[in-house]
């Protein structure tokens, strides 16, 4: 699969030639220099955009971003500040025609499931940058989704909540085993949330690696710290995203220094 865009005076490629499988209930981390099409990569799998070459399919079939199939859950909690804490739990479930009561119903099981149901009826202003997302990741899971793509969802967290939330988030999975595909910068979240870590390379995106990671379930994140084979995972994949971000800097400096030879 590959996708372009097209500027006003050329063609730019976005990602080329991905060719990655995921199988149901796999959990997948992304990672790759900034500008390397993650994000491009996710809108496609998400069926907002269509591939300039190729295809996305869920079982066999061609994904459509109205499927119901599969969340798109992003680094910001994309919460409705006019709502309460169970009002946006329960929103996607009103999308789908939820009746009130069951709706209700679901989204106090959820809000009691990330430890916020004494909050239920608080609005997002009055709430922390922590508890915000829990509220995101139960509205994302109330529906049950096959597949679930998300965006650097813990970014914007400070390091104690986001080990917090990391946790909670695969309890809450290992539940579910929803199929996911997670973008990270965050090499230590890669490797201890997922079963398999898929590098990008510097743009055009292309897949340069595919890791599996190996280490036991269920797991916590603070446990994989003290593995061998969580630090060796660690160090390769530094290495080859060190060497995928020096090669996106040689490529941008490439044209500046084409361009300065060519006005002397």
């Amino acid at each position: 699969m590959s996708q372009s865009f097209v500027t006003a005076d050329r063609v730019v490629d976005a990602i080329v030639d991905i060719d990655l499988d995921i199988a149901p209930g796999e959990f997948v981390a992304l990672v790759g220099p900034s500008g390397c099409g993650k994000t491009t990569l996710l809108n496609l799998l998400a069926g907002l955009a269509r591939p300039t070459e190729g295809s996305v399919t869920l079982d066999g079939r061609g994904v459509s971003g109205a499927s119901g199939e599969v969340a798109y859950m992003l680094a910001r909690d994309a919460l409705y500040p006019w709502r309460t804490a169970i009002e946006n739990v329960e929103l996607g479930l009103q999308v789908r025609g939820v009746r009130r009561a069951e709706r209700r119903e679901l989204a106090l099981d959820w809000l009691e499931r990330v430890h916020l149901a004494d909050f239920a009826d608080a609005h997002v202003s009055e709430l922390s940058q922590g508890m915000r997302q829990r509220i995101a990741i139960a509205r994302t899971l109330s529906l049950s989704p096959r597949c679930i793509l998300m965006d650097e969802p813990f970014a914007a967290l400070d390091a104690q909540t986001r080990l917090l939330i990391q946790n909670e988030f695969l309890a809450l999975w290992d539940e579910l085993r929803s199929t996911v595909l997670f973008v990270t910068h965050d090499l230590d979240e890669a490797i201890s949330l997922s079963d398999r870590v898929v590098l990008l390379g510097s743009r055009p995106g292309r897949l340069v690696r595919d890791i599996p990671v190996g280490l036991p379930r269920p797991r916590t994140v603070e446990q994989l710290g003290a593995d061998p084979g969580w630090q060796a995972l660690h160090d390769d994949l530094r290495a080859a995203l060190r060497a995928e971000v020096s090669d996106a800097r040689l490529a941008e400096a490439a044209p500046a220094e084409h361009g300065a030879r060519g006005e002397s």
